[in-house]
Formats: C-alpha cells, sequence, structure tokens
C-alpha cells in the first residue's frame, strides 16, 4: 500500500476521465502550429485577427471532440466511487468552457468544481490548481492531480501537489516527473487517506 495518502482527487479533462478523441498533430497541421510549443502558448504569439482566426479552428476541434467524449476506462467508476465516499474532487483542463459544457452534456461530470481556460492561466500555471484548492478548503498537499501530460505534472508541482500520470501507451517518458503513476484509475483508490 502507498505511504503517502490523499483527501482529495483532482484530474484533467481529456486523455484522463475522457477520450475526446481529439488529435492535436491534425489541429496543428490545419493551423500550421510548430511542434514543440503548446497551442494555447503559440496562439498568443499571433496578431490578434489570426489569432480570432485559429481560436475558431481550436473551438472547432474543442467541440467535435466534445460531442463525441467517451469515458477512459473506469473513470465513471472511479467518480461515482469518490462521490459516494465524500472526497473532493475537481477539473481543470486547459478546454474552454463551451466544450467542457458539451462534454458534460455528453457524459454528466460528477465532480464538485470545474475550472477551464477562460477561468485562469492554463496549465502548467498552478493558479487553477490553487484556486481549486481554496474554493474546496483544501490544503494543496493534500491534493492528487492526476493527468496525462507533462503540463498536468508540472502544474501539480508548480501548485505543490503531488503529480499523478495515468499511462496511456505513449506517455511513460514522463514518468521520472510523477509522484503516482498508475495503469488503470481505479489504482487511485489505494492513495487516499
Amino acid at each position: 500500500m502507498p505511504a503517502r495518502r490523499f483527501q482529495a482527487l483532482l484530474f484533467d479533462l481529456d486523455g484522463t476521465l475522457v477520450d475526446s478523441q481529439l488529435d492535436f498533430a491534425a489541429l496543428r497541421r490545419e493551423l500550421g502550429f510548430p511542434d514543440g510549443i503548446g497551442v494555447l502558448e503559440h496562439l498568443q504569439t499571433l496578431a490578434p485577427l489570426a489569432a480570432a482566426r485559429a481560436r475558431a479552428v481550436i473551438d472547432r476541434h474543442e467541440q467535435e471532440g466534445a460531442a463525441a467524449a467517451r469515458w477512459i476506462d473506469g473513470a465513471e467508476a472511479l467518480l461515482a466511487t469518490l462521490h459516494q465516499r465524500g472526497v473532493p474532487t475537481a477539473i481543470l483542463t486547459r478546454n474552454s468552457r463551451a466544450a467542457v459544457a458539451r462534454t458534460h452534456d455528453v457524459l454528466n461530470l460528477p465532480v464538485d468544481l470545474i475550472l477551464t481556460r477562460e477561468d485562469c492561466e492554463p496549465k502548467p500555471d498552478p493558479e487553477g490548481l490553487l484556486r481549486i484548492a481554496d474554493r474546496l478548503r483544501l490544503v494543496p498537499a493534500d491534493c492528487l492531480y492526476v493527468g496525462d501530460f507533462v503540463y498536468d505534472l508540472q502544474a501539480a508541482r508548480n501548485a505543490g501537489m503531488a503529480a499523478g500520470l495515468l499511462l496511456n501507451g505513449g506517455n511513460q517518458h514522463f514518468t521520472d516527473q510523477a509522484d503516482v503513476v498508475v495503469g488503470h484509475l481505479g489504482e487511485l483508490l489505494d492513495w487516499l487517506g
């Protein structure tokens, strides 16, 4: 059994709780964005008109993904169990509020709080996770934030939270940056206090 225990589980959305089939390579190709820099970060470097056009493309991809969203294996059962046990839960995502609302319409996300890129600086900035901890009256060190990408791990560390990585077949190279590594979401129950 794990030595460290957590009072709350916080999550990324895409690739962690839901599979929205977002194809970031196709999105980058359509936008002409370079590899190696985040889509949102590159968006900030564009002139206003180009940024507005790019936002429309990003929004279209996110809405299509949200409409097709399906639970990652074990996510729905995990969230139901956490809710039954009264464990605080939240989502911090780089997705838009509109895309998250559409995902919620499709799957009915049973969490206490959801913050999007319109609510705070995008990950890896810790602002969103710190706001979640404050709103849920949690100490950051008592929280485990679980995601599937390096920005998730960096955001958790930057916020003073434990960084959890859900393995997906293409992200094993991030394991050295994670405090907790799981192959299935159900394994997270072992980390609760």
